[in-house]
């Protein structure tokens, strides 16, 4: 009887990113383009493969989640969401000199792909664009900037109303 398991790419990536890490190396990930769920900036691949740097102090953010990772990082100065699912890692290694591993590339079977489409249907909350004021005090929330700024709105529709005088006997 033969019992399917998971990936262990998940596994092998988180490791091998924890020990060149450890031993104070910069880890560099190969991606695969091609593989479905792969979100990088496409200016930036050669022949259908990104290398990344994926070390703490190089991306702004970094997740090593179940599936993928999830990281933010500047690409000529733009800050860029960058999603690779585990299955189009082709390799890591370590940038200084060359320790890690290559692995294979996994492309998700169709019926993955059909759920992570369902997930994506899910209702999501709305997110709203906020003006940002340049005298906003540093470290306040955005919900509070957001605040200030519908109250702002009000009392500009208050003061753009035209000015009139009653009369009292």
């Amino acid at each position: 009887m033969t019992i399917e398991m998971t990936s262990n790419k998940p596994y092998i990536v988180k490791a091998f990113y924890e020990w060149i890490s450890d031993n104070d190396l910069t880890p560099y990930i190969v991606v695969d383009v091609n593989v479905y769920g792969v979100m990088v900036p496409m200016a930036y691949v050669n022949d259908g493969q990104i290398v990344l740097n994926v070390s703490g102090s190089a991306v702004g953010s970094i997740a090593l989640s179940d599936n993928s990772i999830e990281l933010s990082a500047r690409f000529g100065g733009k800050l860029e969401h960058i999603s690779v699912p585990y299955g189009a890692i082709a390799a890591i290694y370590a940038k200084e000199n060359g320790a890690g591993t290559s692995l294979e590339i996994e492309h998700p079977d169709p019926e993955t792909r059909e759920q992570d489409l369902a997930l994506s249907k899910v209702d999501t909350p709305s997110i709203s664009a906020v003006k940002s004021d340049a005298n906003s005090v540093k470290g306040e929330s955005a919900a509070k900037k957001h605040e200030k700024h519908e109250k702002h709105e009000k009392h500009e529709k208050h003061k753009a109303k035209k000015p009139s005088l009653t009369v009292v006997k």
